[in-house]
This record gives C-alpha cells, sequence and structure tokens, in this order.
C-alpha cells in the first residue's frame, strides 16, 4: 500500500489548514487532493528556486494536506485545533534541488546512518504526468521489470487488470538489491486527461534490499512510516516501544477497478542513478499469503490499541517504581546511618578510658614480673627453702650399679 503525499512542519503557528487550501469542513476526500495537487504544483520549491516565500507556503500546503488527508488528523484538528496534533510526529520533506552539493552531502550522510529524510517529487514529474506527457510502459500482471532511473526522474508503468484480478486483488512491489533508495508511486486518472498522484511508498531497507510496495487487496493494509515520532522517539527511547506502531499509516485506496493504471518509480538517491525491479502480481496466486497479511494486519492494529492503553498504566507503575526506588534509597541512608550511631554508643559503654588503659596494663607487667622472677630464681630456695639439687641427684642414680 501507499502513504498518502504528505508534507509537514513543526511550527504549530500556522493558519487553519482548510483556509489554506480553500476548502470547507465538508469538503470530499476528492476536493482536498485536488487542491492540494493544484498548490503544491503552484509553489513547488522546483519552479519558484528564488522565492522562498513560496517555498515557505508550499511547506504549508503539504502541512495542511497531511492533516486533511489523514482521517484522524482531520478528526483530531476538527475538535481540538492544532493543540491536538503531535508536532514531533508531522513530517518534514525537503527539495533535493534546492539543497546544494554541500547540504546534500549531509543530507545523503544522515540518511546512510539511518535518520529518516523525507524529500519531495520532482515538479517537473509532478507536471509532465498532470499533462500527459510521460511515457508509459506496459507491466502485465505475473512479470517483472528491471531498470535504472536518474535522481528526481520516474520511470512510468501500465499495469492492465481484468474483472478477476480486480476482485482478487494486486500487489505492485519495486525492491533494488544495490540499496538504492527510490520511491514507489501511484497516479490517478485526471479529468484532463494526464495523471494525478494519488499515493507514495518511500523504499526501505529489509535485509539486503531496499523495497517498497503498495497491496490493493480489498482489506485495509497499513504501512510502517519510520519518520512518525521520529524525533520523539529520540527524545524518550523508553517509550520509543509505545511509539513504534504510531507509524502506521493507512493505504487510502485498498481495491482497483479494472482498468489500466499507472506506477512509477522515482530516483531518491541523493547523488546517483536508483537501480530497480518492478513487478505486478495477482493475489488469486497467493491466497494463503493474503490471508496471513489480513489477519497480521488485524492482529497488529488490535495490539495498537492496547498499546494505548497499556502505556498509561506502564507510565503510572514506571513512576510508583521511582517513588519507591527514591525511598528505598533514603531508607537505606536512614538505617545505615542510625546503625552507625548505634555501634557508635555501644563502642562507649567500657570502664577503662582508652587513655589509661596502657599505664595500667604498664604498671601490671613491672610488678608481675618481680613477682615471678622471686619465686623462679635458684639463689633464694623456693618458697620452701628447700634445695633442689637433691632431686636431680636422685635422677642421675646408677640403677644397675645398685
Amino acid at each position: 500500500m501507499g502513504s498518502k503525499i504528505e508534507g509537514s512542519s513543526t511550527q504549530t503557528n500556522r493558519r487553519d489548514p482548510y483556509e489554506v487550501l480553500s476548502l470547507t469542513r465538508d469538503s470530499t476526500d476528492q476536493e482536498i487532493k485536488t487542491a492540494y495537487r493544484k498548490l503544491a504544483l503552484k509553489y513547488h520549491p522546483d519552479k519558484n528556486a528564488s522565492n522562498p516565500e513560496a517555498s515557505e507556503l508550499f511547506k504549508e500546503v503539504a502541512y495542511s494536506y497531511s492533516i486533511l488527508s489523514d482521517p484522524e488528523k482531520r478528526r483530531q484538528y476538527n475538535s481540538a485545533g492544532f493543540e491536538a496534533l503531535d508536532a514531533d510526529g508531522m513530517e518534514v520533506e525537503i527539495d533535493l534541488s534546492n539543497l546544494g552539493t554541500v547540504n546534500t552531502v549531509f543530507a545523503a550522510l544522515f540518511s546512510k546512518l539511518g535518520v529518516p529524510i523525507k524529500t519531495t517529487i520532482s515538479a517537473n514529474v509532478l507536471e509532465e504526468a498532470l499533462n500527459g506527457t510521460v511515457t508509459v510502459r506496459p507491466l502485465p500482471i505475473g512479470t517483472s521489470v528491471s531498470g535504472k532511473v536518474e535522481k528526481q526522474c520516474a520511470h512510468f508503468f501500465g499495469v492492465t487488470i481484468n474483472e478477476q484480478q480486480a476482485r482478487s486483488g494486486i500487489v505492485i512491489r519495486a525492491t533494488s538489491t544495490a540499496q538504492s533508495k527510490f520511491k514507489l508511486l501511484y497516479f490517478e486518472h485526471d479529468a484532463n486527461g494526464g495523471y494525478g498522484l494519488a499515493l507514495q511508498e518511500d523504499s526501505e531497507k529489509t535485509g539486503k534490499v531496499t523495497s517498497a510496495g503498495m497491496y490493493f487487496l480489498h482489506f485495509q493494509v497499513y504501512r510502517m512510516d519510520s519518520t512518525v515520532n521520529a524525533l520523539a522517539m529520540a527524545k524518550d527511547p523508553e517509550g520509543a516501544f509505545f511509539k513504534r506502531l504510531e507509524g502506521l499509516q493507512p493505504c487510502e485506496v485498498s481495491a482497483l477497478k479494472p482498468g489500466t493504471h499507472i506506477f512509477a518509480v522515482y530516483g531518491d538517491n541523493f547523488f546517483k542513478t536508483a537501480s530497480y525491479t518492478i513487478e505486478a502480481v495477482c493475489a488469486q496466486s497467493h491466497e494463503d499469503t493474503t490471508q496471513k497479511l489480513m489477519d497480521i494486519e488485524a492482529q497488529i492494529l488490535r495490539k495498537r490499541n492496547e498499546l494505548h492503553q497499556f502505556e498509561a498504566e506502564y507510565r503510572k507503575a514506571v513512576a510508583r517504581y521511582q517513588e519507591v526506588t527514591d525511598r528505598y534509597t533514603i531508607e537505606k541512608q536512614s538505617v545505615d546511618e542510625l546503625l552507625k550511631q548505634r555501634d557508635s554508643i555501644h563502642s562507649s559503654f567500657t570502664v577503662v578510658k582508652s587513655i589509661n588503659i596502657s599505664g595500667s596494663a604498664s604498671n601490671l607487667s613491672n610488678g608481675s614480673s618481680s613477682k615471678i622472677s622471686g619465686e623462679g630464681s635458684p639463689e633464694d630456695g623456693g618458697s620452701d627453702g628447700k634445695d633442689k639439687s637433691g632431686k636431680k641427684k636422685w635422677f642421675n642414680l646408677n640403677l644397675k650399679g645398685s
């Protein structure tokens, strides 16, 4: 599936989106889309390189469209205005043609490091498509086409489907083994005979390739937009888990009618051409896979709703945990201090002060040594006055002689 064409700004001091696009709250999705195409092409940076005011108007138009084209964002804005929208989660697009070499190098570096960077589609590509002057190559169902597209250029393909294929659903996928950066685009037939951009899907790295896909399978399919809430996730790494499924964006087209539909691969590399392989697949030959996808999409959507409720519970538990751990630290310090004071008091219970212990021991030592010396001295004959030498003679008797 594809994402709706979006752009934005982190600024909240903006005009009413309905006023920017000259619409009313009752405007239909088609009217919103038509107004956006007209104004976005009018103020596109490619066509107004020397007019900074036009560039700001382009951002304002894109920002307004990002709100009104998304049912949930539109509902939030209608109920509570800009304050209801997450400014950190709004996408930012840059125009490569106006960056200059140095800034393009930095943008390419950030992209290489995994920082999601949204880029605008060249005004020339949009204008040529709207005028119907592009070359459309056929892409039959069940086939693939490989090619290389220059940066800020597009290769157009026509996919013709019959009644049965339309009922079964189709999938359009593009991959790049060279890990090129590209966009997969879907154009609707315009009343003037040209093609108006309706959906776009930016390539993302999956394993050793980059890929993008659009799924028209008669049930709601979502895409994971890695740029949504990227700034908020950087500010709150712990909350990244709860923001992870916020990037789910519903495809506004879930089925295609019989006929020829126009797709394109747009070169989105910063410097070089983009290598790609695009293929068209009928879901009829992948019934089991289609059913699994439908089940998984439903499970993920339920999980996102569950996480909304669980986040509040988790945050409350974390706050409580922080509260009790802080108290634990305080209580531990308090207990340690009390035990320290207790030990100090215990050690003060003694009769002999430390300053007199050495003197008493010295006196005791002198008195004892004199007494022991007198008792054991052979000169004074012992305490009973007898001569001990007789006993020595008795032990030396010659028993054999007697």
